[in-house]
């Protein structure tokens, strides 16, 4: 079984709501209709009520949505892939290998999942595009980022779900050489607004040495002008 995702960014002017309704009332059901293994969205529609808490520097412009799609045969994207142009939708593909480091219920921070295919999750998800920097050799990142960061990061903020795709192989004509996205589900909005349950800090003295440590981290192994997360609605539309 292969692991897909697609990036989308709007040909055309769409509303949040917008993104919503065509992703999920339109193009969901066709492309459960084509015999997917598994079907997941994120979008950046009209229920995400807070704001990314990474800064907007340089990146690219910001996605609107990501399409996870799980297949049998590779031969089967074209298909999925014509009906998001269809629907108005540019993008950029990556086949890519999932790690899922922890699941809804596997912390204190959330219980299992409970709620069928179809409806929201709760929370939201941060989506990170990963750029490794060309200084950085393969192996001393993947250490950076699965010996360091995931279980630092792990230990200090209050996320409820966290999956790493390890992107191995670009899949469009002229997609960003992104080497991982990242996936990190918060339970509600304050714990993205307030900085104490973010950085998972009880006095102002731990805030600023998580802080000084996540900092450290990320520049370890990212361009931290280049970061890019965008936050969505997730909605599993067939599990796999």
């Amino acid at each position: 079984m292969n692991k897909f995702i697609y990036l989308l960014w709007p040909r055309r002017p769409m509303t949040p709501a917008q993104r919503r309704i065509v992703l999920l009332e339109d193009c969901a059901p066709r492309m459960l209709a084509l015999d997917v293994r598994g079907l997941q969205m994120n979008i950046a529609d009209d229920r995400v009520t807070v704001r990314s808490p990474a800064p907007r520097m340089l990146g690219p412009k910001h996605f609107v949505a990501q399409v996870n799609l799980w297949l049998d045969n590779p031969s089967q994207r074209a298909g999925h892939e014509q009906l998001l142009r269809d629907a108005g939708f540019d993008f950029a593909g990556y086949r890519v290998d999932e790690w899922l480091y922890t699941d809804y219920g596997e912390n204190t921070h959330a219980p299992p999942r409970n709620w069928p295919d179809g409806q929201r999750s709760p929370g939201f998800i941060a989506v990170t595009l990963l750029e490794r920097p060309r200084r950085i050799p393969k192996d001393e990142w993947m250490r950076r980022w699965f010996g360091w960061q995931s279980p630092m990061s792990e230990w200090m903020q209050p996320r409820s779900r966290y999956v790493r795709n390890l992107v191995e192989e670009v899949i469009t004509s002229g997609a960003p050489g992104y080497e991982g996205i990242v996936e990190e589900a918060w339970p509600s909005a304050e714990h993205i607004r307030n900085p104490y349950l973010f950085y998972g800090a009880r006095n102002w003295l731990q805030l600023v040495l998580n802080m000084a440590t996540m900092l450290r981290s990320v520049t370890r192994m990212l361009r931290i002008s280049h970061i890019t997360t965008v936050m969505t609605s997730e909605y599993f539309l067939k599990t796999v």
